[in-house]
């Protein structure tokens, strides 16, 4: 085969085989296409796109080019969840354990943050001790053990995507609905998972800012799902404003250990349970209000709570750090509010602004070797809706130099709108899409 061929098919509006498209990831992944051709071939499906069969085939590519992991002698249902990037998004930190509390087995491979949303990567390694880094063997032990573990990508997972992704990256071909669906379903499935919930974000936080391509790319993650022999469902979910009051990684932690101690914003705590219901309906432990009782129940008997520390002490963090409010948690040196100028109600806050204040402080990284401080962040005191008076705190800026504090302070005077009256936000949960 001739990747010329190829790449000149594809620009044209012709379909590739499943072979072609084989032998194409095989080649481009041990570096035998140079990355001239395989951008040119990204660019073109950028503008082509991929049939379902053309689809299904690349995302199988590009699963089969690693490991693919057997949980099949791990009794009881494998679900994870995946959340395509918000701000203040710590949803799986505190749903992982809950669903594991429930009866289910959670492998979780995650990522670290990017740009303005944040990674559950880099929320766990706040923890002191928390490692993120365990290698397959561990992984399975620790499914099969505790009931859920939470580990990073390793190189034997899907690295054509990896080769695939960096040259996105720069070759402006990320916003393609194919090939965004298959980098994510080829790393979820390759996890050996029976069931997979989607939490695809939309709005001024989100990747998707328009619910018309947040809910292509749901229908095609569910459709790949299907195709391969998967339950998948997807839920649409609004990210206008952040998600809870924290952003940042320590913060969001200690705002996750609070949902299962009870507590917690009321939209982070709606989102968590709407997912969990899904989680358990897949695996088959419950059903609608059925299964929402039984995540409830978990978090007022404190198992989903408890689980979280056996996580946590298996991966070699220190559960202590997470009581008495998460006191052992990093805490950065200097809180600064932001004070509003006039009275009104919070008429707007850009959580994409929200997300790049909390990147001005070191919260989040812009270049994938970036350091990140653990400690800095944000924490809201005001959401849509909200009535403020003039020099009433909208926000808290959790920080470390007077210099990025400043910059985050002059991002977050931007993202909030305070306006004589303002309706309170819509639904958070907006469509739900099943395979």
């Amino acid at each position: 085969m001739i990747a010329y061929e190829l790449i000149k098919r594809k620009r044209d509006g012709g379909a590739l085989t499943p072979d072609e498209i084989d032998w194409f990831l095989d080649e481009a992944t041990v570096d035998r296409i140079p990355d001239y051709q395989i951008s040119a071939l990204l660019m073109a499906i950028y503008f082509r796109g991929l049939s379902p069969e053309e689809l299904t085939a690349w995302t199988m590519g590009m699963l089969q080019s690693g490991d693919v992991l057997d949980l099949g002698d791990i009794p009881g249902p494998k679900v994870d969840k995946h959340s395509t990037g918000g701000v203040g998004d710590k949803v799986s930190i505190c749903l992982a354990p809950l669903a594991a509390a429930c009866g289910l087995r959670v492998p979780m491979i995650s990522g670290r943050g990017l740009g303005h949303t944040g990674g559950t990567l880099d929320k766990l390694s706040a923890i002191p001790g928390f490692r993120t880094d365990l290698g397959v063997d561990r992984y399975r032990e620790l499914v099969a053990q505790v009931g859920a573990c939470l580990i990073g990508q390793t190189d034997r997972l899907a690295p054509a995507d990896r080769k695939l992704y960096a040259l996105r990256d720069v070759t402006a071909t990320v916003e393609s609905i194919p090939l965004i669906a298959a980098s994510i379903m080829s790393k979820k499935l390759a996890e050996g998972i029976d069931a997979l919930v989607l939490d695809v974000k939309v709005g001024s936080g989100a990747f998707m800012k328009e619910l018309g391509a947040a809910r292509e790319l749901a229908e095609t993650l569910v459709g790949i799902g299907r195709s391969m022999g998967k339950r998948t469902t997807a839920l649409l979910t609004r990210m206008e404003q952040p998600l809870g009051l924290a952003i940042g990684n320590a913060l969001e932690v200690a705002e996750a250990v609070e949902l299962l101690e009870g507590g917690a914003p009321a939209d982070l705590v709606e989102v968590t349970i709407a997912l969990g219901v899904e989680m358990l309906s897949l695996g088959g432990v419950a059903q609608g209000e059925a299964a929402r009782d039984v995540l409830l129940r978990a978090i007022a008997d404190g198992s989903g709570r408890k689980k979280l520390d056996e996580i946590v002490e298996a991966q070699g963090g220190d559960p202590r750090s997470l009581e008495k409010g998460c006191a052992g948690l990093p805490r950065a040196p200097r809180k600064e509010e932001l004070l509003a100028s006039s009275a009104g109600a919070v008429a707007a806050i850009d959580a994409e602004l929200v997300g790049l204040a909390g990147v001005a402080l070191g919260a989040g990284r812009e270049r994938t070797d970036q350091e990140i401080d653990p400690a800095v962040g944000v924490v809201l005191h005001r959401k849509l809706g909200d009535r403020v008076s003039p020099g009433e705190p909208l926000c808290t800026i959790h920080g470390r130099e007077p210099s990025r504090i400043e910059r985050a302070r002059e991002m977050l005077g931007r993202a909030f709108a305070i306006a004589p009256e303002a309706p309170p936000p819509g639904p958070l949960i907006l469509e739900r899409i099943a395979s």
